[in-house]
């Protein structure tokens, strides 16, 4: 601790720095033409501040991709903190001595808890799906996909441009509402190296709709690659009944299974392939492996949270998405009531979300506070939590901003209530 202390850079030297950004910013400002007054001295803190914050998610969205989803397990955060001390065995054998692979500290508890021969890890599902087309088809062969799975998920990314990243050419079949086993049947050929099933998991098709189950398509003889999205291993939660089951593909002999790790996991950003052994020896071989690999930190997270589903029980209660699935009403209703009486507002029934591109026409219904803005209004009074430290980031309905209890862990309800006070000043 000593020695960390001493290596804290002198007052002056911080404050030359700063100061020197901060003068050289507003002359360029002044001589562009610039007349209003700044405060040198705030901007000057505000360059301090680190650009990634905490942030208490009073939303209601648990998996909120703009807030990071899934927030981490104490377990996973201790994992964290001890890879980032010093250095680590990421690929060595501390045995023999030998070099060996990242994806050996997860795959022992993957194939435990999918049934699956072999894993690989990415850095996440988009990355785990393209790697997956590329090492099982990819330049010249052909990727069969129902037009009703070709899918775009947030920031633009969707399945028929993948199939063209790997240098396949896609066979689409069926129609947008309704494929059948026989659509797949048809498109098969001498080219074909591999059908994609996408699930679609940030929409629902509903009326006159029809598709193929993955175990009839894995009957068809040829590899399937199977992206379930959000990486559902609590298979007895009935809140995730609508969301595809990890088990389940690969009993079903789906050659890969790809979902993510910060979603319904509950863990770090990660992209995770389990199959068969050959399919997965082809990714891990797959010159596109190594642009993609997880890095040590989000390993070390995942581990500790795959290792808390070997206990069923203890995974719903120390995950945090989890837990906050199955929150009871009446834990909902304290946080609430102390919420309300910390901060003075009012309880009120509202609505919570997965998020996340997950179960997306499940409602969670429970209490919120919801907070008079006063004259300044909504966005004002929002904007002044978003500035606080930590942040505190609601929703804005009916001209009032939003607390929502149940994306606020227990510990976390004070805290939020000390940032309500502040941004009222």
């Amino acid at each position: 601790m000593d020695d960390r202390l001493r290596a804290l850079p002198p007052v002056d030297r911080l404050a030359t720095a700063v100061a020197r950004a901060e003068l050289r910013d507003r002359r360029a400002e002044i001589l562009a033409g610039a007349e209003n007054e700044v405060d040198l001295v705030a901007g000057a803190r505000e360059r301090l501040r680190p650009s990634l914050r905490r942030v208490l998610n009073a939303t209601g969205v648990i998996v909120h991709t703009n807030l990071g989803r899934a927030p981490l397990a104490p377990a996973a955060r201790a994992a964290v903190a001890r890879a980032a001390r010093g250095y680590t065995n990421l690929e060595l054998d501390l045995a023999g001595g030998g070099r060996s692979s990242r994806h050996d500290h997860v795959e022992g508890l993957l194939r435990e808890l999918t049934g699956a021969e072999a894993s690989a890890v990415v850095n996440n599902c988009a990355a785990a799906v393209l790697l997956a087309v590329s090492a099982l088809a990819g330049p010249g062969r052909e990727v069969i996909a129902s037009r009703g799975q070709l899918i775009e998920i947030g920031g633009g990314f969707r399945m028929p441009e993948v199939v063209a990243q790997a240098g396949a050419r896609l066979v689409e079949v069926g129609t947008t509402n309704r494929t059948r086993l026989a659509d797949y049947e048809a498109a098969l050929g001498p080219e074909t190296g591999a059908l994609l099933r996408a699930h679609p998991s940030n929409f629902r098709a509903v009326g006159f709709v029809e598709e193929v189950d993955v175990e009839a398509l894995c009957g068809l003889g040829v590899a399937v690659i199977d992206d379930v999205g959000s990486g559902v291993l609590a298979d007895g939660l009935d809140v995730l009944a609508g969301e595809p089951s990890v088990r389940r593909s690969v009993r079903a002999g789906a050659a890969l299974v790809a979902f993510s790790g910060d979603k319904l996991l509950g863990g770090p950003q990660a992209g995770i392939l389990v199959g068969t052994e050959a399919a997965v020896t082809a990714c891990r071989r797959h010159p596109l492996a190594r642009a993609v690999r997880i890095d040590k930190l989000s390993l070390a997270a995942l581990e500790a949270t795959l290792a808390l589903y070997r206990d069923p029980a203890l995974a719903r209660s120390a995950l945090p998405v989890l837990a906050m699935l199955t929150v009871d009403d009446a834990e909902l209703r304290s946080r609430a009531d102390r919420l309300a009486a910390a901060t003075g507002g009012e309880v009120i029934g509202a609505v919570a979300r997965v998020g996340g591109g997950a179960l997306p026409l499940l409602e969670l219904p429970g209490p919120a506070v919801s907070l008079d803005p006063g004259p300044a209004g909504a966005d004002a009074l929002a904007a002044a939590l978003r500035a606080g430290d930590p942040a505190v980031v609601g929703r804005i309905e009916h001209g009032r901003v939003l607390l929502d209890p149940r994306t606020l862990a227990p510990e976390e309800v004070d805290a939020a209530a000390t940032a309500v006070a502040a941004a009222f000043g």
